[in-house]
């Protein structure tokens, strides 16, 4: 086990909760950060504390492990940045190619604050979600825009972190898979149970992968991945 701490960012959605499993099964000392930004979807930021509270019950050394929790108001994005995840309006494919789901410089703004916080906490190893193998084609997914925001911000921060993206060369079902190597068949249900992924923030009656309106293309995502875990596994 590598002998440093990790900062997560954890949305409360499959993915994030996905890294933290995988931080947690790595470093002595893991923290969270979730950021307040007017999503459409704040709901995922209220299935937080229930997953951080299950996961540390669900593996001792976990629980030993999982350090504090921190929220960043970010509200401004919302005002700057016209998306679908901030406004109330249908989703589609935006005149520039990329969906109208895209924020402009979330995933820029986000590791900003978290390598800020990061910094004051003593941590090196910042964990997210970034997966470009399977996902909705955000230019700030990709490994390019992390690795230069890994420099950019070692170099204005005269330090040595390390972004850590361990979702980033697999899809969805492979998603799956890594989170039933890391907490078996409990931790797969909790994600099922208690993440939020949806993008327009509908919780309602669960489908077989979790709870969302099911056309988002986040959900689309979700419930194609798990179909092929599933199918993969009975086969």
């Amino acid at each position: 086990m590598k002998h440093s701490g990790a900062l997560v960012l954890f949305s409360g959605g499959q993915d994030s909760t996905t890294c933290l499993a995988w931080a947690l099964d790595r470093f002595e000392h893991v923290e969270t950060v979730g950021f307040d930004y007017g999503q459409r979807h704040r709901v995922e930021l209220d299935c937080r504390e229930t997953l951080r509270n299950a996961m540390a019950d669900l593996n001792p050394a976990w629980g030993a492990r999982l350090g504090e929790d921190h929220t960043v108001e970010l509200g401004a994005i919302a005002q700057v940045a016209q998306s679908a995840l901030t406004q109330d309006v249908a989703i589609e494919m935006a005149e520039d190619g990329l969906p109208n789901t895209f924020v402009p410089g979330r995933n820029l703004i986000f590791l900003a604050f978290a390598a800020a916080l990061a910094y004051r906490r003593g941590l090196k190893h910042i964990v997210g979600g970034m997966c470009e193998t399977d996902f909705s084609g955000y230019p700030d997914c990709r490994d390019d825009t992390v690795k230069a925001m890994q420099v950019a911000l070692n170099l204005g921060m005269n330090q040595r972190f390390v972004l850590e993206t361990p979702l980033m060369w697999i899809d969805k079902a492979q998603t799956w898979r890594l989170a039933e190597a890391l907490g078996g068949h409990a931790l797969v249900e909790l994600i099922k149970r208690e993440t939020h992924t949806c993008y327009v923030g509908e919780r309602g009656a669960p489908h077989a992968w979790g709870h969302g309106c099911g056309v988002c293309p986040a959900c689309q995502l979700r419930a194609d991945g798990f179909a092929r875990y599933a199918a993969a596994k009975s086969g």
